[in-house]
């Protein structure tokens, strides 16, 4: 009986109404999205309404600090990751600003920023770093979003003691060059490496200790793999596999910084393609988190095995066979996991 006495002015002011509603959060969401990269819905939707709904925060600490988790747990975790991590990521200071130099524009976006420096509060901080003043100092710098003020804390933490957080952030922000940041990596690596052997002796003595042990770790492994990546980009690309090798050896559940990806890069560039197939052969699995650098590498070793003995025009008479058919898969499942690649 309601529905019978609404008037069509009803439906006309409603339909007008939703209308004004929808425009504006059309442009609220494009001014947000010119402004900080992202959309706000996807944001809001992400960041508060799915942990309510049941699901999986990807910026959580407890998807993140696996170090002595169960492998199979932390696969399912970080299958739920929406954005996956870059492990191939550039130096913010000694090659990321080169762009800006040159260009005069910014290469990383709000978006960037912010889930870098929740990856930073997640693996370089804990709620012990107020026993320890330059942890203190470090926890609130890896919180600020001015880079000039970020230097500045790290700077003011080493005056108090050989912190490697300070110095990592230094490696990555303030040095200009692979060199510069190489050399600041060595010293936060003296540093780390002293930490982490304190907190090892302490680890069982409580959460608190735990909680200090599994950051250290996360240093140590980070300073680890990011002096490969410098040894790999000064051109001491052997040196380089054997220091990740060594590091996925020493901790084989840290599987959050994905150091293999960073193994396949260096192999690809030493042409060592039995190698880098049999590293495929272990993270290309169907429980892991696809990635470009697995997705292009498999395609690649895929096409090479076929593309010497490959004709178009033999091809269209007989048909593709299944190496050649696996190839095309492969290459189709790269360019829809990632079209952004360059080809």
């Amino acid at each position: 009986m309601f529905l019978n006495t609404l008037t069509p002015k009803f439906y006309v002011a409603l339909t007008g109404t939703s209308s004004l509603i929808s425009g504006l959060i059309l442009i609220f969401e494009w001014w947000y999205f010119r402004k900080y990269g992202t959309s706000f819905i996807e944001q809001v939707s992400v960041s508060h309404l799915r942990p309510l709904l049941g699901g999986v925060d990807s910026s959580s600490p407890s998807n993140s600090n696996t170090s002595n988790g169960d492998a199979d747990s932390n696969r399912q975790s970080v299958s739920e990751c929406k954005v996956w991590r870059n492990p191939l990521n550039l130096f913010r200071g000694a090659e990321y600003n080169r762009y800006t130099w040159v260009t005069g524009r910014e290469p990383l976006t709000y978006y960037d920023m912010n889930l870098s420096a929740q990856d930073h509060q997640t693996f370089f901080t804990c709620d012990s770093d107020h026993l320890r003043p330059a942890d203190a100092i470090m926890q609130k710098a890896w919180r600020e979003r001015n880079p000039q003020a970020r230097i500045s804390a790290a700077h003011e933490a080493l005056e108090l003691e050989d912190c490697a957080t300070a110095y990592i952030l230094l490696a990555e922000e303030e040095a200009t060059t692979i060199m510069e940041a190489e050399r600041l990596f060595k010293q936060a690596l003296k540093a780390g490496e002293g930490c982490y052997r304190r907190s090892q002796q302490l680890q069982h003595h409580g959460t608190q200790y735990e909680a200090q042990h599994r950051r250290d770790t996360n240093v140590l492994v980070y300073i680890k793999r990011r002096l490969a990546m410098c040894s790999r980009k000064l051109g001491r690309t052997r040196e380089a596999v054997k220091m990740m090798r060594d590091l996925m050896k020493e901790f084989p559940l840290l599987s959050m910084f994905n150091i293999h990806e960073n193994l396949l890069e260096s192999l690809l560039e030493l042409q060592n393609y039995a190698d880098v197939q049999a590293v495929l052969a272990k993270y290309d699995d169907i429980s892991l988190p696809k990635s470009a650098t697995i997705c292009y590498t498999a395609a690649l070793l895929k096409a090479r095995a076929v593309s010497d003995k490959f004709s178009p025009e033999a091809a269209s008479r007989r048909g593709l066979s299944t190496a050649e058919m696996n190839a095309v898969e492969a290459i189709h499942r790269a360019v829809e996991f990632n079209p952004h690649v360059p080809k």
